[in-house]
């Protein structure tokens, strides 16, 4: 068997395994990536988010778009592989999608309305499916670190310089 030939029968297996395995992949539209949890369910991963309380979806996820999925390894955190997406929007109540929203209900962790979920998920929310197209095992030469996305969220401030005088006169008195 040619290399070729091994990389066709091996690649869609380690999409699936790989994706399957993760607890979150790396999904990139037209904008940054974001890092969404995911389910597979019938060959393809299944994504829910847009909606009040769930993950937002990276810009350019539209019916019909492409989309590059990284997988990154579940024990090390590492990238394993990078595959290309066709990006399907699942209409509400669907067959297809209440076979994808019955798999990403076991999924959801921490929802504040486990009942009504997937009415919620109708009404407000997008299910998409991403099935795997081209598929890359061999990692860059260049890093793929990106800058972080905006946030209003800040980092502690340095010690001011009195603070530990004060600590410790504070000390000596007791």
């Amino acid at each position: 068997m040619t290399a070729a030939a091994a990389d066709s029968l091996l690649g869609p297996a380690l999409v699936e395994e790989a994706t399957k395995k993760s607890g979150l992949i790396w999904v990139r539209g037209t904008g940054p990536a974001r890092a969404l949890w995911h389910v597979w369910h019938e060959g393809a991963a299944h994504l829910v988010g847009d909606g009040p309380g769930e993950q937002p979806l990276p810009a350019g996820l539209t019916d019909g778009s492409a989309a590059e999925v990284t997988v990154r390894s579940k024990d090390k955190g590492g990238r394993l592989i990078a595959w290309t997406a066709a990006v399907t929007e699942l209409s509400p109540h669907s067959e297809e999608w209440e076979a994808a929203v019955a798999e990403l209900k076991g999924k959801r962790l921490n929802a504040p309305d486990a009942e009504q979920m997937t009415e919620r998920w109708a009404r407000e929310c997008r299910v998409l499916r991403l099935t795997p197209g081209d598929f890359r095992t061999e990692l860059p030469d260049a890093s793929h670190a990106a800058a972080p996305l905006p946030t209003p969220a800040t980092t502690r401030r340095p010690v001011p310089d009195a603070l530990p005088r004060l600590l410790l006169k504070r000390r000596r008195k007791n």
